[in-house]
């Protein structure tokens, strides 16, 4: 066994291990850091896959920024373990039977017969002057120009939908504006209003046939 099978059976092992983790812990900040560590197993993997730069990006967004926000956020929430072990114990059968159907199907579909040396035979090694960001670009711009292109006009879209729509000024919601309710007078929201006083009837004043 070379040591690139060792490093690849250390990082499959790893990642596997790891992502049972997220499902089956119970504290969110244990699962999330799981999560963590299988990004790190898999951007291993990729680079012996020779795909540095797939592997680096895994590394920078969703390590150094995807999942740090996902902690934070995860630690400032108040979440009930009681609860979540209740439910985890009531849903584990099922979660099991679907585990199953999932690794039944995954075996199916990359089984062999698609994905064995017959089907999809061994790479040829590259050379020292190999650049795995060359040949992605070179792919990326020239094959996958328009559907690449039909991506970013999306993501742009996107982006100023979401920009606008938090700018949008509030119609027909009531809200507080602070800088009127501190300049506001009391002429603005009292009016003093001068009426005759009433006279007060007294009992002889009273109609005939009325008693007190």
């Amino acid at each position: 066994m070379t040591a690139i099978q060792i490093l690849f059976y250390l990082f499959s092992t790893i990642a596997i291990l790891s992502a049972l983790m997220v499902v089956a812990s119970t504290n969110p900040v244990r699962g999330v850091l799981s999560l963590v560590l299988t990004f790190f197993a898999m951007a291993g993997i990729w680079l012996l896959l020779h795909a540095e730069f797939l592997a680096l990006i895994l590394v920078l967004v969703y390590v150094g920024a995807v999942m740090t926000l996902f902690l934070f956020v995860v630690m400032m929430l108040r979440v009930n373990v009681a609860s979540m072990r209740e439910g985890f114990v009531r849903y584990l059968p099922f979660g099991i039977v679907l585990s199953l159907v999932i690794v039944g199907l995954i075996v199916v579909a990359i089984g062999p017969k698609q994905f064995g040396l017959t089907s999809m035979p061994i790479p040829p090694t590259k050379d020292i002057n190999y650049n795995n960001l060359a040949e992605l670009g070179m792919v990326l711009y020239t094959q996958y120009a328009y559907p690449f292109e039909i991506a970013a006009v999306l993501l742009l879209a996107a982006i100023v939908a979401a920009i606008s729509l938090t700018h949008r000024k509030p119609h027909q919601r009531k809200i507080q504006n602070i800088g009127k309710q501190i300049t506001v007078k009391r002429a603005d929201r009292v009016r003093l209003i001068a009426m005759p006083s009433v006279k007060k009837m007294n009992v002889s004043d009273k109609p005939s046939g009325e008693t007190s």
